[in-house]
């Protein structure tokens, strides 16, 4: 049996390497995703104060440190039995759609635009961003960049910095903005969704307007329908901050709606001792290994999870996008995983407009932005959507607030058994009689590109031994001796 290592796999956030194993016709036996980093924050949290968890998890990730932010204050907040005041969470929510705006572009243009613009064939010295602008033009490049330093400005106003931010705490954020603010605010806003109506005309002329992709988002070889996972508002609408969390079936119909505290009644992880990442699954259908389907407990929690278990957008141009994506698309639910990349445009325009609808929301600039907690700290779960995936804090506290566990779920690992059967299910169809190159590994990179996966937030579980490899070299970069433990 011929073994083939992607290794590393790139344009992502964190490591990792796809191992494709060839039977004697050269075809696919199969494939794992492989994580091989620990970062382990579950565990360091422990017995450190609650209100500290904030500002450390959120340094789990330089990419997505709002989101940790975010769900870490919300489940501060549980913990404390505190109710954010009306400005504070506006603040919260207009905080977290400048946030969308900005990573939802540097995945769309930096790791998963490369493909479809440059084409998955092209070499890999050119698919990358400084490619991709050369083909679409500095001026096009420069409005990009410029849009998401708009976006990453007003996390920086709101949050006290652009990396980071540290405003959120337990009960509410610790900065008011004045009308100056937030009429400057307001003013990017509407640039940003005029920026986000940009973004799917390129999409349409780059993407759609080509058969070449379109018959790629619809192939076999990137379908795979499973239960899909995304938190919604009191209308079954996309809401990124607050809401309860839906879950759909393979058909579209709903599984199950849960609150923040409910999710151990609905969701349960399974262990492999060959990676460092867990597989979540649904309790109320069971773990049935990485299969997809009605009977798999699988599920997905993605851009295009969000619109197949939402009813709608809700906000205006949003819902005209989602409407022509499921008319293109042959209707709900859409299996196809390529399609998230079009969904994510969809999502970075919602956030825009929300981000304006709260902006000229007149409690905005309200100077009460935090209740301070006086209950007795016990336990609490916090819940956003992280643009990749559904993120969930749950923390338990001695009565002085001195953290006793923690767990997170966070979006990339919810998404680990979906992105090894894509994975899996690419190779199988474009590694056929042992033709293997490298534009076709690429292909299949995208399989697992399309999730945006965060590999450095999403690993918490160690198998018991510490799998390592050293290479030595000498000073022309040649290997001169490796050292390994625990590798099979």
């Amino acid at each position: 049996m011929k073994k083939i290592s992607i290794d590393p796999i790139t344009r992502l956030e964190g490591h990792g390497k796809i191992d494709i194993f060839l039977n004697d016709e050269g075809n696919v036996a199969n494939a794992y995703l492989v994580i091989p980093e620990l970062r382990g924050f579950e565990k360091f949290s422990e017995g450190r104060p609650v209100e500290e968890l904030p500002r450390i998890t959120m340094r789990i990730c330089g990419v997505c440190p709002e989101a940790h932010l975010m769900a870490s204050a919300k489940a501060c907040d549980a913990v404390y039995h505190v109710e954010v005041p009306p400005a504070g969470k506006l603040l919260r929510e207009l905080l977290y759609s400048a946030f969308f705006v900005g990573d939802h572009t540097v995945h769309f243009y930096v790791l998963g635009g490369p493909d479809f613009v440059l084409g998955p064939e092209a070499a890999p010295a050119e698919r990358n961003i400084l490619g991709l602008i050369r083909k679409v033009g500095v001026e096009t490049g420069t409005y990009v960049i410029q849009s998401r330093g708009k976006a990453m400005d007003i996390v920086a106003m709101l949050g006290g910095r652009h990396i980071h931010p540290v405003s959120a705490l337990p009960g509410g954020m610790s900065k008011a903005i004045d009308e100056e603010e937030r009429a400057q605010i307001e003013a990017w806003g509407h640039e940003l969704v005029d920026y986000g109506l940009f973004n799917l005309k390129v999409f349409h002329d780059l993407v759609l307007s080509n058969d070449t992709y379109r018959d790629l988002i619809l192939s076999d070889a990137f379908t795979t329908p499973m239960y899909y996972m995304g938190l919604v508002d009191e209308n079954n609408h996309v809401n990124f901050y607050d809401g309860q969390v839906r879950v759909v079936d393979p058909e579209g119909n709903e599984f199950v709606k849960y609150s923040p505290e409910e999710y151990l009644d609905v969701i349960a992880e399974h262990v492999e001792p060959w990676t460092y990442l867990k597989f979540p699954y649904l309790k109320g259908v069971g773990w049935k290994g990485l299969e997809t389907g009605m009977d798999s407990g699988v599920y997905q929690a993605t851009p295009l999870s969000r619109l197949n278990a939402a009813d709608g957008m809700a906000t205006p141009r949003a819902q005209e996008a989602y409407e022509e994506f499921y008319e293109t698309l042959g209707g709900k639910p859409v299996h196809g995983t390529l399609a998230t990349h079009w969904a994510r445009l969809i999502e970075l325009l919602y956030a825009a407009e929300r981000l304006v609808e709260l902006a000229t929301d007149p409690r905005i600039t309200d100077p009460e932005v935090r209740a301070i907690p006086t209950e007795v700290p016990d336990e609490g779960v916090g819940i956003v959507e992280a643009p990749r995936g559904t993120l969930t804090h749950h923390y338990i506290t001695d009565e002085r607030g001195i953290v006793e566990k923690c767990n997170l779920i966070v979006g990339t690992t919810n998404n680990y058994a979906p992105m090894s059967i894509s994975v899996k299910k690419a190779a199988e169809a474009l590694i056929r009689n042992g033709e293997v190159r490298e534009g076709i590994l690429n292909t299949v990179e995208m399989a697992f590109r399309s999730y945006d996966p965060c590999f450095g937030c999403a690993t918490h579980t160690l198998p018991g031994q510490m799998p390592l490899e050293l290479r030595i070299r000498d000073a022309r970069g040649d290997v001169v001796k490796v050292l390994r433990q625990n590798m099979d």
